[in-house]
């Protein structure tokens, strides 16, 4: 999960040659030439509608973008970013995941506080500046206030006509929202059939309010794809979470990718691993084309 340690690893890498930051990653998507360095995100725009919409919530009114195939009904995806916010590099997975016949919604979790970017122009992630933004905003997300979210985007999402309603819809979450994932599909069984957490953190302790708690409540197939830095600091996540599963009777995939630091997955990330983000792209697809 993010914390000091985090930022230890992620500085490190970056000491080693690491990935593109979030700057250069904008820079290449602004230029048009992202496609020449990973080409799995040259999305044919041809084959999707991409807008950007407001999603009212008891709590105001989220700035989201929502992507699908120009044609047909879909199954919808929610896609929680992580805690760096909203930004170009989820948009891009968003309308990659629309393009595998999918209505994605990828919402801004901090809503509450800002519209647009989390982070002011100029301040990057790890840093004491970013954590000072973030964690005011992130404290507000409790599991009352996440499970209010999803409600309100798969409400929004079941009156798209590019959503089939009928079809069980699932939900992705990073680093922080991993758990929100979890809430959601406990609070909301009929409605989803699948979750995927990537670097999800706490999502199994041994406090009251641990997420895994909420298993025995969720009907979805699930993918936990855990960070190696972070099964190293809490090893006790992975076999608690098989442990829940099992005794709620649910398929999930967990398992621990090798190689890969905290915030492996996006691809604007600084310790971004192409390759076991790519086999857990692959994976989700597989899993959501089982659930959904």
């Amino acid at each position: 999960m993010c914390d000091n340690s985090t930022e230890q690893d992620i500085q490190r890498f970056t000491e080693q040659g690491g990935k593109l930051n979030r700057r250069q990653f904008n820079q290449l998507l602004a230029l048009g030439t992202l496609s020449a360095v990973l080409p799995q995100f040259a999305v044919a725009d041809e084959s999707i509608m991409q807008q950007e919409v407001t999603v009212k919530t008891p709590h105001g009114n989220a700035d989201c973008l929502f992507t699908a195939p120009k044609t047909g009904q879909h199954p919808a995806v929610v896609m929680w970013p992580d805690i760096k916010g909203r930004r170009a590099a989820f948009d891009l997975m968003g309308q990659r995941l629309a393009a595998q016949g999918y209505a994605v919604l990828v919402v801004n979790p901090f809503y509450r506080d800002v519209s647009g970017a989390a982070l002011p122009e100029g301040v990057e992630f790890p840093s004491q500046q970013a954590w000072q933004v973030l964690s005011p905003m992130r404290e507000k997300l409790t599991q009352p206030a996440v499970v209010s979210d999803a409600e309100a985007f798969f409400a929004f999402l079941d009156q798209q006509s590019a959503v089939d309603a009928k079809r069980q819809g699932a939900l992705m979450g990073y680093c922080m929202s991993g758990s929100f994932t979890m809430f959601a599909a406990a609070a909301m069984p009929k409605r989803i059939g699948a979750i995927a957490s990537f670097h999800g953190g706490g999502l199994a302790t041994d406090k009251q309010d641990s997420p895994h708690h909420t298993i025995s409540e969720s009907d979805a197939l699930a993918l936990h794809a855990i960070a190696e830095n972070d099964n190293e600091r809490s090893p006790q996540m992975q076999p608690m979470l098989k442990e829940a599963y099992q005794a709620a009777g649910l398929t999930a995939h967990i398992e621990v990718y090798p190689n890969t630091l905290h915030g492996w997955t996006p691809p604007d990330s600084k310790v971004y691993n192409e390759k076991q983000a790519e086999r857990a792209w692959q994976q989700t697809l597989a899993l959501f084309k089982q659930a959904l």
